[in-house]
């Protein structure tokens, strides 16, 4: 059974920080990219960052300079800390990997409001 767990989402104000985490097997990550995918109501679920099995990161534009992606080999966990976060930051969280198809978390949802 493939497991993605999200957590460490909530309600936050405009400016604050969360960081979310993606909990997975020892077997996905260290053989898988794994990517944090975002969907707003009514919006197409869109990539926010990748980290691959060499540590190596990719951002959209929308959240460069403010988010952070990371990697635990011990706790193999992929986190996403998230800095100076704005109202259009407000979405349900996934994580993801792919290997032929994509498999995907439960997500977890953040809102960002004053």
């Amino acid at each position: 059974q493939v497991q993605l767990v999200e957590s460490g989402g909530g309600l936050v104000q405009p400016g604050e920080s969360l960081r979310l985490s993606c909990a997975t097997s020892r077997s996905i990550f260290r053989f898988y990219t794994i990517k944090w995918y975002r969907q707003a109501p009514g919006k197409q679920r869109e990539l926010v960052a990748t980290i691959s099995v060499q540590g190596s990161t990719n951002y959209a534009d929308s959240v460069k300079g403010r988010f952070t992606i990371s990697r635990d080999n011990a706790k193999t966990t992929v986190y996403l800390q998230m800095n100076s976060l704005k109202a259009e930051d407000t979405a349900v969280y996934y994580c993801n990997f792919r290997n032929i198809q994509d498999y995907w978390g439960q997500g977890t949802q953040v809102t960002v409001s004053s």
